[in-house]
């Protein structure tokens, strides 16, 4: 095995093969000029419609015939960034087929991810590879590349030969500008279709129509970031077989399809221990012992509220989350003063407090997520402020509307926004 870069002068920079006819020449500059005004077609419009793994295989396709190989493989990192995994394959299709995952370190593909660099392999042997398809496929010579986007490995792009072969220097820059090019269009395609599915998570996880309550009118708002886009922002309301009403709303660090997912898997929990208990204190407390344990690279913020049956109080837990508003007919509306706990996820064995919140006819309550009211043009007080002098009683729709309009207008904001609007004494 031996680096790329590494390699004597006399080896790769003067010595080149003959694609053609098999006998080793001086360099071609017409024939690299050549083989670079194709290496401009790697991802060309006409594959802007295709799918990601049909777009790899395409131009995979077209990187064995650039370099005259007889396999090509994409392999990209795992979200632990701890594995690559075959995603594409040419020549050696069975490695997408069964799966294969190669820990980044390990092997000639694990080599080249850990250590940013080229690598390339005249001779393919047990002591240089770990997968066993190479070595039964009969792969006498390999290169491979890493694939990076912003600085970051993203996984990595190799190709091999069935018979000997020194893969030059010449080789090297264009597998590495091939790399490069299929990277960039394969991290945007990824994270066109990642929002997508996160879109569509949030939206299948999100209440729809809130159900007419007896004694609530609910109503509610989600609008994802123009700059960071889908987050793990949620809101949530139940009725429990008591008759008590939880609402609740959270934050979950990060956007993008893993902050979704992690979204997804609170929810679904904080619902199954707010079954066991009216306690909010208590549901947070296991919720936040789940995410220690399940979810350790995790943090979030919530309010979790249960209403008890006759709608005449409300028992609140916060966990690193900004304060609710009430609004009282006759009254201005105010922040809540409750007492503010650790976010889940930050601390183990964080104590969780209660606080009662005496409710009257034709109060609402407001939860909100920092989007509504964070801009880097004003500090934070100030947007609790406006959200403060904006917030008047009235039909929960109406005064999602209102809010909306007041502190979120025609801009886009950088992160997203959830809120949820609780009118007591709907009949």
């Amino acid at each position: 095995m031996t680096v790329a870069g590494s390699c004597p002068a006399a080896d790769a920079g003067q010595i080149r093969r003959s694609y053609d006819s098999g006998v080793t020449t001086e360099p071609d500059t017409s024939y690299s000029s050549e083989r670079l005004r194709r290496l401009q077609a790697v991802t060309d419009a006409a594959l802007s419609h295709l799918d990601v793994e049909d777009l790899l295989v395409e131009l995979l396709d077209r990187v064995r015939e650039i370099l005259n190989v007889d396999t090509a493989t994409v392999l990209l990192l795992d979200p632990s960034g701890q594995q690559l995994v075959a995603t594409a394959a040419r020549g050696l299709e069975e490695e997408v087929r069964q799966g294969v995952r190669i820990p980044v370190g390990a092997g000639f593909a694990g080599r080249v991810a850990a250590g940013g660099q080229p690598v390339r392999i005249e001779h393919v042997d047990p002591t240089n590879v770990v997968n066993p398809i190479l070595l039964d496929k009969g792969i006498a010579s390999m290169l491979g590349v890493p694939m990076i986007v912003a600085g970051r490995v993203i996984g990595v792009l190799h190709v091999g030969t069935l018979t000997p072969r020194w893969f030059s220097d010449d080789d090297v820059d264009l597998l590495q500008r091939v790399a490069d090019r299929i990277s960039l269009a394969t991290q945007a395609r990824l994270a066109s279709i990642d929002r997508a599915t996160t879109v569509a998570l949030q939206r299948s996880l999100l209440p729809g129509r809130l159900g007419m309550i007896d004694g609530i009118d609910a109503a509610a708002r989600y609008v994802p970031g123009a700059e960071v886009g889908v987050g793990g922002d949620w809101y949530d309301l139940f009725v429990l077989p008591s008759g008590h009403v939880g609402a609740v709303i959270g934050d979950v660090a990060g956007n993008g399809l893993q902050a979704a997912v992690v979204m997804s898997r609170i929810r679904s929990a904080l619902r199954a221990y707010a079954l066991e208990s009216n306690d909010p204190a208590e549901v947070l407390t296991r919720l936040d012992r789940k995410i220690q344990l399940f979810e350790p690279d995790a943090m979030a913020t919530v309010v979790y509220a249960v209403l008890d049956p006759t709608r005449d109080q409300a028992v609140m837990s916060v966990a690193g989350h900004l304060p609710p508003v009430l609004a009282e007919p006759g009254r201005p509306a105010r922040l809540l003063d409750v007492p503010v706990d650790l976010p889940l996820g930050a601390y183990p064995y964080t104590r969780r407090r209660t606080v009662d919140v005496p409710l009257t006819h034709d109060s609402l309550v407001l939860f909100y997520t920092d989007g509504l009211i964070e801009r880097p043009t004003r500090p934070i007080d100030q947007g609790l402020e406006l959200l403060v002098g904006a917030l008047t009683p009235g039909s929960a729709e109406r005064v999602c509307a209102t809010l909306m309009a007041a502190l979120i207008g025609d801009e886009p904001t950088k992160d997203d926004v959830a809120i949820l609007v609780l009118h007591n004494g709907h009949q």
